[in-house]
Parts: structure tokens; C-alpha cells; sequence
């Protein structure tokens, strides 16, 4: 699986190795790794280590199937794994709170990617060695909707689906306000933060970011509160959190992107992932799942 990122302001005269590793999610020492074997390209040529210094406009693109792997997962049958559909070529799971994704750096087991080995051994081989099966991720604190791949053929499909823009997501957002309109579409390149690099912000040069937006109900107390259904057109890092703070209603929890009433109310960000659909990656036949809202959103 190849990443792309075009270098902005606040990366120039970075390491290549630490872009990598913002990239790819891995450590430092593991992007000098993946560097050294081949897996980073600069502007189409291979760099030769991780210390080579980028410059704005650059193009890095980082291989993940060489991302090196200290230590495969393990299966762990003691992480619940609530499977809303199988068959022999995907997996639909309904994430709850609080549960990482794939191992890394301070989370190395409990996650479910350790959880989908125990229950499906045969994934190991599936996608890259470190996130068998993965094709997109919720943050820990999100929960809902993912589908998993569970054949190397599903995965390569539902990579591409994904690129495309072709698997439909549908987020339960609590955000802080009451917005001007009952609907919308918040239309924003997505890049990383000149002032934090390691944060995604609205910045000019950044990539095409669309997310529609609905208030399906709105609240005064404890607070002037609402409950919005974001749609994604696109699927950026941290998009409907970054889209919704930009206008004014940041999610309610997020301490990241909330500012100043970011630990207020929520010990996480109050996000779901209600709806997915897709279509089959094997047959074509159109697939489509739903989750309802966890309790610390409706109680």
C-alpha cells in the first residue's frame, strides 16, 4: 500500500525519517528502517537515508508494505470483537470506546487488530504484517462501523474503494453550538497544522476535504449542544473533527481540536461511525450496516 503526502510549510527542513514516520505512524527508528530498505521516495527517487532535509512542495512516497515489524501481533481471544457480518472475504465490526486499532508504540497488545487474530488466524497474511486486515482505522476513542479485510483480494479491492472515494461513511457528531443552518456542506483542504505538525488543520495547500452535514437535534441543557450527522465525501486524517472545530462547533470531548472547552462534559470525543456502506468486494453486490449510538451519547 503506497501513502502520498506533498511536504507543506510546516515540514520544510524536516528529516525525511520523521515525515516517514508521521506518514506511515511508525517510530523514528523504524522509518530509518523502512528508508534503508527502499520503502521512501522523494520526488520519484529513491532517498538514500533518513536524513536527507525536505523542502516545501516535495512529494514523499512511502511504501507500508515495507514498514518493518520487530514483533508480528499475537492473538489475544480476551479483546471483544463484536462482528455485525462475516463471509470469507470481509469482516464488519461495530468498535467500541476506548479500543485501539493495531499495535504500536504504547499499545502493543489489547488492540483488535490482536482481538480479529484469535477469531480469524487466517487475516495474518492479509494487507501489511503490523495491521493484518486493516484497510481504515477509527481512533481509539471513536467508536463504531469498520470493515476488515479477511482475503488479500477484498483488501487490494477495498484500498482501492477507499482512494476512490467509494465506500460511504456516515458519522453521529456531538458538537458544541447551534449552527446557522439545519444543513450543510463544510468544503476545506485538510493538511497538517503549521503550527503543529503533529495536528491536521484547514490550510490552503492542504488536500480536498468535503463533509456534509446535517442537525438532527439541538440542545440547551447542560449546554448549547447538537447532535450533527456528518457525511464524508473525502476520508482525511481527523476530518470531521478538524471540519466541524473550523466552523465554530468543535466536537464536544475532542482535546485536540476543542480549544478551550475541549476536557469539558466528555472524557473522549463524542464521535460515531453510524453507517457504512460499500459495495462488495468479491461479488459487487451492495453492502450496507448500521450501529446505533453508544450509551455516553444518549444518556
Amino acid at each position: 500500500m503506497i501513502v502520498e503526502e506533498t511536504i507543506p510549510a510546516a515540514l520544510a527542513g524536516e528529516r525525511l525519517d520523521r515525515v516517514v514516520s508521521l506518514i506511515a505512524d511508525i517510530s523514528r527508528s523504524e522509518a530509518r528502517e523502512l528508508v534503508a530498505a527502499g520503502g521512501a521516495r522523494v520526488d520519484g527517487v529513491d532517498a538514500p537515508n533518513g536524513k536527507v532535509r525536505l523542502s516545501e512542495g516535495q512529494v514523499v512516497r512511502v511504501d507500508l508494505d515495507k514498514v518493518p515489524v520487530a514483533e508480528l501481533p499475537q492473538a489475544d481471544p480476551g479483546v471483544p470483537v463484536e462482528v455485525l457480518y462475516e463471509d470469507g472475504h470481509v469482516i464488519v465490526i461495530n468498535k467500541p470506546v476506548g479500543l485501539v486499532v493495531h499495535p504500536a508504540a504504547g499499545h502493543g497488545t489489547g488492540t483488535l487488530v490482536n482481538g480479529l487474530l484469535a477469531r480469524y488466524p487466517e487475516i495474518a497474511s492479509v494487507g501489511q504484517p503490523q495491521r493484518p486486515g486493516i484497510v481504515h482505522r477509527l481512533d481509539a476513542g471513536t467508536s463504531g462501523l469498520m470493515v476488515v479485510a479477511r482475503s488479500q483480494q477484498a483488501y487490494d479491492a477495498l484500498v482501492e474503494a477507499m482512494s476512490d472515494h467509494d465506500v460511504e461513511r456516515e458519522y453521529m457528531a456531538l458538537a458544541w453550538g447551534h449552527f446557522d443552518s439545519a444543513s450543510g456542506v463544510i468544503d476545506a483542504a485538510i493538511g497538517r497544522d503549521p503550527r503543529d505538525p503533529l495536528k491536521m488543520a484547514v490550510v490552503r495547500e492542504g488536500k480536498w476535504a468535503r463533509t456534509h452535514f446535517e442537525v438532527i437535534e439541538e440542545f440547551v441543557e447542560p449546554a448549547d449542544l447538537s447532535l450533527v450527522q456528518c457525511t464524508l465525501e473525502t476520508g482525511r486524517t481527523h476530518q470531521i473533527r478538524v471540519h466541524l472545530a473550523a466552523v465554530g462547533h468543535p466536537v464536544v470531548g475532542d482535546s485536540t481540536y476543542g480549544g478551550s472547552r475541549s476536557s469539558l462534559k466528555s472524557p473522549r470525543p463524542m464521535l460515531h461511525a453510524a453507517r457504512l456502506a460499500f459495495a462488495h468486494p468479491v461479488s459487487g453486490d451492495h453492502m450496507e450496516f448500521g450501529a446505533g449510538m453508544p450509551e455516553d451519547m444518549v444518556g
